[in-house]
């Protein structure tokens, strides 16, 4: 059950130049001056939802139940894309249908998805006619403030459904012998982040990560090899990384999202 806690997170691939963002804090704001707004990133790589699909639905939990999660990575804004809201695990997710909370739906134990009706929310809103090409600021920022106001409730918000965009990256696929995945997305210090979650390679008492011709055997930390050695490991976020102590797994490899991931014992 979602009890609004007045706490929002923001997901975009606005980057930081420019006023995309603050705008959308201060759209927020006038309706809701006590709101927590937290960025939990504006990296993702421009247009790519499955990015953010990937890290909200890795990172909402650690946030307090209540939170309102914006994510906008919106190539189809302006068009006749719709948008959902969904709520999840006690949290609220507002995002365009376009596969970026299908990584959210379906790792929640139970999940109420709604479609919005823009023509209701627009006048019981009282919001003006959005521009054609920021939606971030125009729609979502309002609703997701009323929502961690708690002063509109997903039955406010339009129809209910079960029918949305799935996710631009599979799910990985397991057998008795393996386990495959592909690199979802890079960090800041060169890291190669899979979609594998540990869970599903926990039988593998050896377990070896194999991508692009090379293997490495599973380590605990990154200080476990020396430096400028590679190694693969469960990162904070309970996903196998290949790494490369002290320098960049992705500049040393010359590996990038999408790559095959797999994943056996040795």
């Amino acid at each position: 059950m979602f009890a609004p806690s007045g706490v929002i997170t923001i997901t975009t691939d606005f980057g930081h130049q420019g006023p995309f963002v603050a705008t959308m804090k201060g759209r927020m704001l006038a309706r809701l001056p006590d709101a927590r707004i937290i960025d939990v990133t504006h990296e993702v790589p421009v247009y790519w939802p499955a990015e953010a699909g990937f890290w909200l639905s890795r990172s909402y939990q650690y946030f307090p139940a209540g939170t309102v999660h914006v994510a906008v990575v919106d190539p189809g804004v302006g068009t006749n894309r719709d948008i959902i809201a969904v709520e999840a695990d006690g949290h609220g997710f507002l995002a365009p249908d376009n596969g970026l909370l299908a990584p959210v739906v379906n790792r929640a134990a139970s999940a109420r998805i709604c479609r919005l009706d823009l023509s209701r929310i627009r006048q019981r809103l009282q919001l003006p006619t959005p521009s054609a090409t920021f939606h971030g600021r125009d729609i979502f920022a309002p609703v997701a403030a009323e929502m961690a106001a708690g002063r509109i409730a997903m039955a406010d918000l339009g129809p209910a459904t079960t029918d949305i965009v799935p996710a631009w990256v599979d799910e990985p696929t397991s057998t008795p012998e393996q386990v495959s995945g592909v690199i979802i997305t890079i960090d800041h210090f060169g890291n190669l982040i899979s979609n594998i979650d540990a869970s599903l390679i926990e039988r593998f008492s050896h377990a070896v990560v194999r991508t692009a011709g090379h293997s490495f055997p599973l380590r605990r930390t990154y200080g476990d090899v020396k430096p400028g050695e590679y190694l693969a490991l469960i990162n904070s976020f309970g996903v196998v990384e290949l790494a490369r102590a002290e320098q960049s797994a992705a500049d040393g490899l010359g590996l990038g999202r999408g790559a095959p991931v797999v994943v056996s014992n040795r």
